[in-house]
């Protein structure tokens, strides 16, 4: 069952990013792309259902449509992007976008100003070559002749005085791997005289309401785990409270998270939301919690603390509860349907660090021919060490993402979320409830928006610490090694 709802998120969400992506570049009818899209992951839910979730997925079954769909959509794209002229291309355009606005000025300085932005580089800093004009920006390439921290900040001091906060100074690398600086106009100018007035981005009565509904859908899922039947509820609305541990366990989890990521930010003074919580009234009770930065990030130094600093904190809440939980669950014979989504007869084993805290609160009652009845507490600590590991995943936006992204560059960040997302298909040959994991990422962009300064690297401590959370994923998603296994007897 919960496979099915999570197929029908994953199809609303491929939908919606379809419905607003692809179809400004292509004819080819949206819910056409959307099948061939879904098609592999329909047809696996197909075969579980006709067979039974016991039994193991062919291997040609899954390899086929994992390499025939991606041809498959992209020829259907490309076909429909032949068959556009330009004609229709811009009426296409015309139709999805906003009413049309005043064309950008052909390059952001004129002639006159291009002379102030050459005085710009010194050549003891940055050796200026030549400057691309593009509409909203301009190209600035030559040689780095210092440590990129101190050319970023004598620069962009320059620009400042010359230009005032017209301008954002960017540094970045190209694909050659060699430094360049992008001067584009400051969004937070709506001209060159008169600033936006800065509005304040937190709503908390909003958020407040958010986590005040949350807690109670939580709460009334934490009741369905206790046991609590809609017959009794009616009788007693009262012993809708045994849901609580459920709901405040997790909402702690999740707002120690989300907080991690927010203080961080403001350390560093970057505009961002409150924590909001997305309440839904089935399932776990929430989809989670998320902050939204509505400022560029300075530094891949900034990029890396703020990312990081939601798992870490997470993690400090989620490891006493889910030891607390697990002490005040059940042992239960193990059954067929014993699993890493059955809360009611749990195995740890999919999980090295699962397996570990399992048998050392559980001790000797824990065994291979045991499984666990999880405490409501303890599926609260389980949940917030998947969504840990989850987001650290090294792909795209995920928290690990940018993990990688400030620790190697955004070339090599690609590439290594391009190599973790072919891993995470292989373990879901493993373990089936993992397959839906891998086809999110799949779903999911590798790169990552660069921070204003992409160019600095981090500092030995910082990189240890990224090695340990790199750490901390593999030891959560990466099951016991067999002979663990067999000396716990678990």
């Amino acid at each position: 069952m919960f496979f099915l709802l999570w197929l029908f998120v994953l199809g609303l969400i491929s939908y919606y990013l379809l419905q607003n992506g692809t179809s400004r570049i292509t004819k080819t009818p949206i819910w056409l792309l959307w099948l061939v899209m879904m098609a592999p992951a329909l047809i696996w839910t197909g075969w579980a259902l006709v067979n039974g979730a016991s039994k193991t997925v062919p291997p040609e079954l899954v390899i086929i449509p994992f390499l025939v769909c991606p041809f498959l959509y992209w020829f259907l794209v490309q076909l429909g992007r032949k068959k556009m002229t330009g004609e229709t291309a811009e009426q296409v355009a015309d139709s999805e976008t906003e009413p049309a606005q005043p064309k950008p000025p052909v390059r952001p300085i004129d002639a006159a100003e291009e002379a102030s932005l050459r005085d710009c580089f010194p050549w003891s800093i940055y050796f200026l070559r030549d400057l691309e004009f593009r509409p909203q920006a301009v190209i600035c390439r030559g040689q780095l002749r210092t440590n990129p921290e101190a050319a970023y900040q004598a620069i962009r001091e320059n620009v400042q005085r010359h230009f005032g906060d017209r301008f954002l100074v960017i540094f970045q690398n190209s694909l050659s791997g060699q430094p360049f600086f992008a001067i584009v106009p400051n969004p937070s100018r709506q001209s060159g005289e008169t600033p936006v007035k800065t509005e304040s981005v937190t709503r908390p009565f909003f958020a407040l309401a958010l986590v005040l509904i949350t807690v109670f859908t939580t709460t009334i899922v934490g009741a369905q785990m206790a046991g609590v039947t809609e017959k009794a509820l009616q009788a007693n609305p009262l012993i809708l409270l045994q849901g609580l541990p459920y709901s405040l366990s997790l909402i702690t989890f999740l707002g120690i998270h989300e907080s991690g990521h927010y203080l961080a930010a403001r350390f560093y003074k970057i505009r961002t939301t409150l924590p909001y919580f997305i309440p839904i009234p089935f399932f776990l009770g929430t989809f989670g919690a998320f902050i939204q930065m509505r400022s560029p990030i300075p530094n891949r130094r900034a990029l890396f603390d703020i990312s990081i600093a939601g798992p870490l904190a997470g993690l400090v809440a989620t490891v006493p509860l889910l030891i607390w939980g697990l002490n005040h669950s059940i042992i239960v014979p193990l059954s067929e349907k014993s699993g890493m989504l059955n809360f009611e007869s749990f195995t740890p084993n999919f999980s090295l660090l699962m397996t570990l805290l399992s048998k050392l609160t559980l001790g000797g009652a824990l065994n291979a021919e045991t499984a666990i009845n999880l405490h409501p507490v303890a599926v609260a600590g389980y949940l917030g060490l998947i969504v840990t590991a989850f987001n650290l995943m090294p792909v795209g936006q995920f928290d690990g993402g940018h993990i990688v992204h400030a620790m190697f560059g955004q070339r090599a960040s690609m590439a290594i979320g391009q190599v973790a997302r072919l891993c995470m298909l292989l373990l879901a040959f493993l373990e089936q409830g993992l397959l839906l994991w891998a086809i999110i990422l799949f779903l999911t962009p590798l790169n990552d928006e660069p921070a204003l300064n992409d160019v600095s690297e981090l500092d030995n401590r910082r990189d240890f610490l990224g090695l340990l959370a790199i750490g901390l994923l593999l030891i959560i998603l990466l099951p016991a090694p067999r002979v663990l296994v067999q000396w716990l007897n678990v």
